[in-house]
């Protein structure tokens, strides 16, 4: 039992992202279905929608929980913030690139590509994370 709970507190900041990095990709493609399927909204309008509403659970999840930034004065939410909606923004291109390529020019069913553009998206984000945006919080 013990080894488990070593095991846990060494790898827990991945643990977590990996949890949060689920839960985010589970609202991002929530929120595709609910908006390309129930509303016929367009595939990349819904992609963007989708994109909003998981970077705001992400930086949320990110910054309190993952990340231990526990800094709430506004200077460091700015910073934090802007640097993670701009990283954010460069896997939203990283994202759209990657389904207007397989879904759109491929022809590929779209919603095996947003599993595994999302794959990619966590990946890149978990890295710009931990070494550009919440780096000085340890």
């Amino acid at each position: 039992m013990n080894k488990i709970k070593d095991l846990f507190i060494k790898y827990k900041e991945i643990i977590n992202y990996g949890i949060f990095g689920v839960l985010t990709t589970i609202v991002n493609y929530v929120s595709y279905i609910i908006f390309t399927r129930l509303f016929s909204v367009d595939m990349l309008i819904s992609n963007l929608i989708a994109w909003f509403l998981s970077v705001v659970f992400a930086f949320i999840t990110n910054k309190l929980i993952v990340f231990n930034s526990k800094d709430l004065s506004l200077k460091v939410i700015t910073s934090e913030g802007a640097k993670f909606m701009m990283a954010r923004v460069f896997s939203l291109f990283l994202d759209m690139a990657i389904l207007f390529v397989m879904a759109d020019i491929m022809k590929m069913n779209d919603l095996i590509v947003k599993i595994i553009s999302n794959v990619i998206v966590i990946i890149v984000n978990y890295v710009l994370s931990k070494f550009l945006i919440f780096k000085n919080n340890k």
